[in-house]
């Protein structure tokens, strides 16, 4: 189904690019546009575990440096018989984790340097199993090429945007009188709204799946929902400074709770992740 999903997404994403080149270029236009899109999902799928892991300037560490984390995580493979993750370190005082790769035989797993801080050894266990559970559930895939494309839409919108509010939309727009600005503008004010949906729609169901999977592995829920409870207080109180198209990857909304944040969030209520947790350990 993942597979399926990770097409889907790549398929949608080339036609949107060609429909906007076409809106912006005409014919011209949505050729550049398919050679862009082809190239843009070979990146996406062979690159996009670097590309996220760099946004953060994640560094991949030892077990000579982290000998506690390492072997909490290879404890972790074992049980989930999973190969062994490389392990990355990100220099932020959020704390919060995620899991990327192309598969299981390329994952990674990234923690931030306050996660090491905050949580003790059995809820650091349980959200690095909650991770391992995505790699097991080959979430990483389809969740990283989705950040990836987020921000190719978004990216697309801030182009879609400039070429109405300067006229770059071609003669044949200017033909046509103001269809061809109407659509860059719907496009411009939609694009974003288009990389939301996509990560929500990704992200919610796996969360809850990911977490039994994570209790399961750890053996301990209910350390994981103390894990939740504990790194949802930290980002209402310091949301720091995450890329909002690389939310959905975290194991907590790195955002600050409102009205918006919580209509379109990448995630699930963590009062229900915790309330299901608990049930699951009673």
């Amino acid at each position: 189904m993942n597979r399926l999903k990770t097409f889907l997404l790549m398929v949608g994403l080339m036609f949107l690019f060609i429909f906007v080149g076409g809106a912006i270029g005409g014919s011209q236009g949505m050729i550049i546009a398919f050679i862009f899109a082809c190239c843009m999902n070979f990146f996406a799928y062979w690159f996009s575990d670097k590309i996220v892991l760099s946004m953060y300037k994640a560094r991949e560490v030892n077990e000579q440096e982290f000998p506690r984390l390492y072997a909490i995580v290879r404890n972790l493979a074992g049980r989930a018989n999973l190969p062994m993750p490389r392990v990355y370190i990100i220099p932020t005082q959020v704390p919060n984790a995620f899991a990327t790769g192309r598969n299981p035989e390329n994952a990674a797993v990234a923690v931030t340097q306050s996660l090491l801080e905050v949580l003790n050894e059995q809820e650091l266990s349980g959200v690095l199993a909650h991770e391992l559970a995505h790699v097991k559930n080959r979430d990483i895939l389809i969740s990283t090429i989705a950040a990836t494309l987020a921000g190719a839409i978004t990216m697309l919108a801030y182009i879609a945007r400039f070429s109405a509010l300067f006229g770059g939309y071609g003669g044949r727009g200017r033909n046509r009188g103001g269809g061809g600005l109407i659509g860059l503008l719907a496009m411009a004010i939609l694009a974003p709204i288009a990389a939301m949906l996509i990560q929500m729609a990704i992200s919610r169901s796996r969360e809850y799946l990911a977490d039994r999977g994570g209790g399961e592995i750890s053996g301990n829920p209910l350390a994981l929902a103390g894990a939740l409870k504990k790194l949802e207080y930290a980002a209402q109180r310091n949301p720091g400074s995450s890329n909002s198209t690389t939310a959905h990857m975290f194991i907590v909304n790195p955002f600050r709770k409102g009205f918006l944040t919580g209509l379109f969030s990448t995630h699930p209520s963590t009062e229900e992740r915790v309330k299901r947790l608990e049930a699951m350990a009673g």
